[in-house]
């Protein structure tokens, strides 16, 4: 429904030039093409990817600028959106920004706002920030500076086994570098279940230095990196790339007096807006809900990024609708192994008070005649027969998520798992699915014949 006053030719400044920042105002202009849209982005770069850093350093994608979905000029010349880059906000007032741009400050003011700040390397509570090569690829900017670095370094440690660590260890040793990866938890992916997370555990041992439930104390050297000291041994190595979790940028929103939620990001409405009006806010600083426990969350994943400036700029524009929220779906390889998760692991749903079944199969991937490699698979689901998550590992991973994470979109119980119409094609699947297979399974510890 379209909100009727809304004024001609309205201010929206936007924060933060990313996945959320740039598809809200797109969104934005392509409803009022007569408004002036402002996006202030920090970064050279607008609509970046820093998940796409990886596979620039591996040297798989060619130009750091390729890891935009689109350039500058199509926003401004295409889209006839104001951006401003290498812009760096220092101030939010009611009405009013302040943004510090070309060596100078200057004043800018707002009829609607969007937070689309994102999220920050987490901190490893360590000194090193006087040290040269300690680096996240958090950022796209730092593509560059870590690619140059990996060139001229023999010895690697990556610090934390979280889907950055694993990509970031896989090009680095493609370049042939001795990597090292250092992880406090029992597995790597410690997201997701150990049945799963153990099929890429095997295949990072034969490849890299892996090394579990090992604490940092301290990164040493002298101007540069030198070693890394844990709670059971040290690792002399020429660079370091902290993988260690991101944390939401919310510092501008305090300042201006928004909510914060639990999670620690910005509490918003399903519509996007934060506690004061007119203003609002979407992807990795914002949170949204948990579709499977219906919990505020805090996702910062790319998907629901875009999805929620979309929503935001919708609104914005004066119509209505909701964001429903998100499935904190993933996927990442190592090598030639695939690696997925949507919803909850088992821990996950044991944490939320869930009364859990489960199971772990492994199966072919396409038929008998057609070898194609194997899948493991677990499902895990309450004891009334609803779909809580699926993680699988192996051959042919995506297409088994995808299906699941609409699955679990929808609220499904195994039994819908089990009666998807997932089409047979000998060289992707068998006639029995996977997840149809796993679901079987499940029947019998749900006491269905």
């Amino acid at each position: 429904m379209l909100i009727i006053n809304l004024g001609i030719g309205l201010k929206v400044a936007i924060i933060g030039g990313g996945a959320a920042g740039m598809s809200a105002a797109s969104r934005i202009k392509r409803l009022h093409a007569d408004w002036d849209v402002m996006v202030f982005e920090r970064a050279p770069y607008v609509s970046h990817a820093p998940c796409g850093v990886p596979f620039y350093v591996s040297g798989m994608v060619g130009r750091i600028e390729d890891l935009c979905a689109y350039d500058i000029s199509h926003f401004k010349e295409d889209r006839g959106i104001d951006v401003h880059i290498r812009a760096k906000v220092v101030e939010v007032g009611d009405g009013f920004l302040r943004v510090e741009e070309g060596g100078k400050e200057r004043r800018y003011e707002w009829d609607k706002l969007l937070f689309a700040t994102g999220a920050r390397a987490a901190p490893l509570n360590v000194k090193c920030e006087e040290l040269d090569g300690v680096l996240c690829v958090h950022y796209i900017e730092n593509g560059e500076r870590v690619r140059r670095l990996a060139e001229k370094s023999e010895s690697v440690v990556v610090i934390g086994s979280g889907y950055i660590g694993v990509e970031m260890a896989e090009a680095l040793s493609r370049l042939g570098k001795k990597v090292v990866i250092l992880e406090k938890e029992k597995h790597p992916l410690p997201d997701f279940d150990y049945e799963v997370s153990s099929i890429i555990q095997q295949k990072l041992q034969q490849i890299v230095d892996v090394r579990f439930s090992e604490n940092v104390v301290a990164i040493e050297g002298k101007d540069r990196v030198e070693r890394i000291i844990t709670d059971r041994d040290e690792y002399r190595c020429d660079m370091v790339i902290m993988a260690v979790g991101s944390i939401p940028n919310v510092e501008l929103a305090k300042e201006l007096g928004v909510e914060i939620g639990n999670t620690g990001a910005i509490k918003t409405t399903k519509r996007l807006e934060t506690s004061i009006e007119n203003v609002y806010a979407a992807g990795d600083c914002a949170e949204t809900t948990n579709i499977v426990t219906g919990t505020e969350d805090w996702i910062p994943l790319a998907v629901p990024a875009n999805k929620m400036g979309y929503v935001a700029g919708v609104n914005i524009s004066g119509y209505e609708m909701e964001f429903p929220g998100a499935l904190r779906s993933q996927l990442t390889s190592f090598y030639d192994i695939e690696i997925g998760k949507t919803g909850l692991s088992e821990k996950e749903a044991i944490k939320f008070g869930f009364d859990t079944i489960s199971v772990t199969i492994s199966a072919k991937t396409s038929t008998k005649y057609l070898p194609n490699g194997n899948i493991t698979l677990k499902v895990i689901a309450d004891k009334d027969g609803k779909l809580l998550g699926v993680q699988a590992a192996g051959k042919k991973v995506a297409m088994r998520i995808y299906a699941a994470s609409t699955l679990l979109y929808k609220k499904s119980t195994i039994s819908d798992m089990f009666f998807a119409d997932l089409p047979y094609y000998p060289p992707e699947n068998r006639v029995w699915d996977p997840l149809v297979v796993a679901a079987r399974t499940l029947f019998r510890k749900l006491g269905i014949p």
